[in-house]
């Protein structure tokens, strides 16, 4: 017995001995952050300050040696996250994760997006293929000096492959996918035509508040009678994507001179999807966000002039049936997959674009029989140049110069606001729009025939003829995904805007005082008033008084918000699932603007279709209230509070769908706000385990005072580094969700002075 214990000691400290060796190990990873390492690829030397939030300051002689330290540090700190960022778009999961992913794999092999990344690069000039490549040359004297490899790579038993330009437009084109699936949309009108009238489709899926529903023709007779299967389809109307800016000149502000505020709203990931640098060199002195895996800074200031994204919510996108018969382009694709055989798929190519009904089960399954559906979208045009536009942008120096970058802006639109050092604010819709014809009775909404040339696209919006102003009489601009063309805008942006529920509480907010200041902004930033929420209270106040000291403020520390949220999930449920059917699961979300509209004037959705008995909304209220708080108590007991339901859950890929590696690389950190609050947090109610958790919100916040722009704020969602080993993986979330900020210095003097690490990147 004392043998079998003296060696059971001795196996266990051996263990304890290799598990602290392996942590020891991989904290070799982390980045080293001072002295100086020489290089191949670098001209002269760079040096990196870096902040005491692990935030790069890069100091170098010439734009090309900046970017050569951006590749550099962006492969220091987020390695990982730039090796999936490149799988991801160039569909080769698989080779990395398996036969799990090859659904994933087989559809972006069939979009095409690595292709086009590849036909996009050849178009860019000399000026821009340098700095791109010279992003590249950074990443590769990273990889090239044999670090200790983050601890992703260890897991999962793999290396990094040397980085390219190409690897970078791959990532600006999935960003662009990201912000622009209308073509969901248009499979659930699809989906919807067989079962639903046209008129019951436009009320599901309501027009923008005062604007009259597109005259659609008889999509049922468009298509015809034909048997489809069932199928989940997904769309993120409902909820929608959101983003906010705003900016107002001198007139409307402490310091007489333009404020700017910025928070694009994204899906949260471990590490954040920014990246915060400053980049210093002759003709470019930036600061702001950066996308790791990509050069440039897309979202900051420069000394003079400041600037930010939301997305637009135009329509990009186009389905097209087209008849078997018809002649496709083809190619194959051989997709390698680990611990399997190698798959070959054939491409197929219309003249309107890929055929993903041979990838996608939801279009295969939702397209008539003898067709197929293929997809138009921007950004698989050969000659896009978004990331040359971005480089141009953080050169500019005013309005004209910011205008003339901008028109190299391809996909995705954005709405992009704009203020100066001189007092001037604008903003322009930049990015291709397709130029529809009168006679497309469709107007995108829906697949259209492939045969019949009145769908084809004739070209884009001409950039002069986008919307814009400047300096507007207002003396301010909002942006917030809501409604941007003025009456009789000569041109089809999209008819599925998104409701205005932020766009006119910042415009409350706006009014609620004459002299806005940075803190001003930074309490609109976190405004949690629900106006979405203002507007159903009234039919939930005539059930119960629960909400009766309740004003639709979606507080973390409150019950009521968790209450009415859970109350709207169970009230959905019961108003369109029975319509829906096969498709209720995949379009269950907070559709405010349609409950509002159903409660208000068109109650026969609280009609039962299958006892074809009349239900007043009021019962239908009722018993989802009753549904909601069983369900509540079934989750939480007795004591409910938003902030813990609402968690914001940032997901590491791919290790949130392993439960416990989920819980050493997941961020969670509890929050306020819904889908409707300028402090937005997008829930998933088809999320059966966590259908109030917070899984899309301001992937960074940004402040710019362009009275002292050493005076501006920032801060993103996470923390600066990739390594779960570094205090700056999560170091921002806490601050992030309470609302505070990290100062955005760029003087070296200032940056001195408060305390820096510093390595210097020399020639070899």
């Amino acid at each position: 017995m004392r043998l079998f214990v003296r060696i059971l000691l001795i196996v266990l400290a051996f263990c304890a001995l290799a598990l602290a060796g392996g942590y020891g190990y991989l904290r070799l990873s982390l980045p080293k952050v001072e002295g100086r390492i020489s290089l191949r690829g670098v001209a002269a030397p760079v040096e990196i300050l870096r902040d005491g939030y692990g935030i790069p300051h890069i100091f170098a002689g010439s734009i090309e040696d900046a970017y050569f330290g951006l590749g550099f540090v962006h492969a220091q700190d987020r390695l990982w996250q730039m090796e999936m960022n490149r799988r991801i778009g160039s569909g080769r999961l698989a080779e990395l994760l398996g036969a799990a992913a090859l659904d994933t794999d087989r559809f972006l092999r069939t979009l095409g997006v690595r292709r086009a990344a590849e036909a996009s690069l050849r178009h860019y000039d000399e000026e821009s293929r340098r700095q791109l490549d010279a992003y590249a040359a950074g990443v590769n004297a990273f990889l090239a000096a044999g670090p200790v490899l983050p601890p992703e790579f260890w897991i999962l038993r793999t290396a990094p492959e040397p980085w390219t330009a190409v690897d970078s437009l791959v990532w600006v084109k999935m960003m662009a996918w990201d912000l622009g699936q209308n073509w969901r949309d248009e499979l659930l009108r699809l989906r919807l035509a067989k079962t639903l009238p046209v008129a019951r489709i436009q009320e599901f899926l309501p027009p923008y508040p005062g604007d009259a529903a597109v005259k659609l023709p008889d999509l049922k007779a468009l298509y015809g009678a034909l048997e489809v299967e069932p199928v989940q389809t997904s769309s993120a109307h409902g909820g929608g994507g959101a983003s906010n800016s705003w900016a107002v000149a001198g007139a409307r502000s402490a310091s007489g001179k333009p404020l700017l505020a910025n928070d694009p709203h994204l899906a949260l990931t471990a590490p954040a999807v920014w990246y915060f640098a400053q980049l210093h060199a002759p003709g470019l002195d930036v600061i702001g966000a950066t996308l790791p895996g990509v050069p440039g800074i897309l979202i900051g200031r420069n000394e003079r002039i400041a600037w930010g994204f939301t997305a637009s919510g135009a329509d990009v996108q186009d389905l097209y049936l087209e008849k078997l018969g018809t002649k496709f382009q083809s190619r194959e694709e051989i997709i390698k997959v680990r611990g399997g055989d190698d798959e070959r798929i054939t491409v197929r190519v219309s003249r309107h674009g890929p055929v993903i009904s041979d990838v996608s089960q939801s279009a295969l399954d939702a397209v008539p029989r003898g067709h197929a559906l293929a997809l138009a979208w921007t950004a698989l045009a050969e000659d896009d140049l978004t990331l040359q536009a971005a480089l141009r942008l953080a050169q500019s120096r005013n309005w004209t110069q910011f205008l003339s970058a901008l028109q190299q802006m391809h996909a995705p639109q954005q709405a992009i606001t704009y203020a100066d050092v001189d007092g001037n604010i604008g903003f322009i819709a930049a990015g291709r729009v397709p130029l529809r014809k009168p006679a497309n009775d469709l107007k995108g909404l829906a697949p259209a025939p492939g045969w019949d040339a009145r769908y084809d696209w004739t070209g884009y919006i001409a950039f002069d003829e986008l919307p814009r102003a400047f300096n507007p009489a207002s003396g301010a601009i909002i942006a917030a995904n809501h409604k941007i063309v003025p009456p009789g805008y000569s041109h089809h942006i999209t008819a599925e805007w998104q409701a205005p529920y932020r766009a006119r509480r910042i415009e409350e907010l706006l009014g609620a005082s004459p002299a806005h200041s940075v803190p001003s902004f930074a309490r609109m930033q976190m405004d949690v008033v629900s106006l979405a929420a203002r507007e159903l209270l009234p039919h939930m106040s005539s059930i119960t008084r629960r909400f009766a000291n309740w004003n639709g403020e979606m507080s973390a520390e409150r019950a009521e918000p968790l209450l009415f949220t859970a109350w709207s999930r169970e009230l959905a449920r019961a108003i369109y699932a029975d319509e829906l059917g096969d498709t209720f699961r995949g379009n269950w979300g907070q559709r405010a603007l349609f409950l509002s509209n159903v409660l208000a004037t068109q109650s026969h959705w609280c009609d039962d279709v299958r006892t074809q008995r009349v239900e007043a909304c009021e019962e239908a209220l009722s018993s989802s209230l009753e549904r909601a708080v069983a369900d509540l108590h079934a989750r939480y007991g007795a004591d409910w509070r938003w902030g813990e339901a609402h968690v914001a859950r940032q997901r590491h890929r791919p290790f949130s769908r392993v439960p416990w590696l989920a819980k050493l690389f997941d961020i969670r950190v509890p929050t306020a706000g819904d889908s409707y609050t300028v402090n937005a947090g997008r829930v998933d109610f088809n999320d059966d385990a966590e259908p109030y958790a917070n899984r899309h919100a301001a992937s960074l916040r940004a402040i710019y005072d362009l009275a002292d722009p050493q005076a501006s704020l920032y801060i993103h969602s996470g923390g600066q580094s990739g390594n779960r080993f570094s205090p700056h993986y999560r170091s921002l979330a806490a601050a992030w969700a309470r609302g505070d900020y990290v100062p955005m210095v760029s003087e070296r003097r200032r940056l001195e002075a408060a305390g820096v690490q510093r390595l210097v990147l020399e020639p070899r």
